[in-house]
């Protein structure tokens, strides 16, 4: 509220003269003027609330003038430091550890990684989960530190380049189809068992087939023949060559329905030949060698 009076003086007695009283409200008043104050109130409060949760997100997160908390951001990409938990997908171009420390991503689900080509569609996908991991693409590479390939698969083949395969389980490895394979052997003392229980086990090879035992004894066994076909020569080199339980045959005339009977006779040189039989060996007037 101002009040102005209005005083006038004359040059002739100096007696100041009143004027007339004018007064001029200016401003507000009542009811306006405390809710003017109100509101003014209000808005340094809420300046205040926001300026101390601004302070307090700062001290929460960490922010400084590198980055925010174990966050820092460089010229290169971001470092972060200690633990972190990532809510949603993280996309990133490279992810590597300190060279003194290991990388370790934890999850309570699985962890899964796919790239994506430049359209944007999933080339492959590697995931990690409790019980299992899955890998989907299309060629598999596994190699060792000095770049050597240890094992390849796509859908047609799959490739073991190490120099040794070692099968560690207590029944050994079934084979479904066919294996090709330069060697076959077992560790010293131990025995190696080449067995197909309901079908029939075949080994072919366009040069020969070769087994041996530096120790021991080499057992075939089958419920019904074991059939060794060989366009060449079937070799036998040991010491002693043993075939039991073979029949011994009699004498007998040839005729309609009957048929010759032969002695299997055997040369110093291993060569083996067929005589005919009769009550006693005649593989010394048969000889053959």
């Amino acid at each position: 509220m101002v009040r102005e009076q209005y005083i006038t003086t004359t040059q002739e007695d100096g007696v100041p003269k009143a004027a007339p009283d004018y007064i001029y409200m200016i401003g507000i008043y009542g009811w306006r003027k405390r809710c003017l104050y109100l509101f003014v109130l209000l808005l340094i409060v809420i300046l205040v609330v926001n300026f101390a949760l601004t302070i307090w997100i700062l001290r929460v997160m960490w922010f400084n003038s590198m980055g925010m908390g174990h966050l820092q951001v460089h010229a290169d990409g971001l470092r972060l430091e200690g633990e972190s938990e990532f809510l949603f997908p993280l996309y990133a171009q490279e992810i590597h550890s300190r060279e003194d420390s290991s990388l370790l991503m934890h999850s309570s689900e699985n962890v899964t990684i796919v790239p994506r080509n430049e359209n944007g569609q999933v080339t492959g996908s590697l995931s990690v989960g409790p019980g299992q991991v899955e890998s989907m693409s299309q060629y598999l590479n596994i190699t060792s530190n000095n770049d050597k390939m240890l094992f390849t698969a796509d859908q047609n083949k799959a490739v073991v380049g190490a120099d040794k395969l070692r099968i560690t389980g207590p029944e050994g490895a079934l084979f479904e189809h066919s294996v090709e394979t330069p060697l076959v052997k077992t560790d010293p003392l131990k025995n190696i068992l080449l067995e197909s229980p309901t079908r029939f086990l075949s080994m072919e090879a366009p040069k020969g087939v070769y087994i041996k035992a530096l120790a021991g004894n080499v057992e075939a066994v089958s419920n019904e023949n074991v059939l060794l076909q060989t366009d060449g020569m079937l070799l036998l080199y040991a010491e002693t060559v043993r075939m039991q339980s073979l029949r011994t045959g009699t004498a007998g005339v040839a005729g309609p329905g009957r048929q010759e009977q032969y002695e299997v006779c055997v040369c110093p040189s291993g060569k083996l030949y067929i005589s005919r039989a009769s009550m006693s060996s005649t593989c010394h007037r048969n000889q053959d060698c």
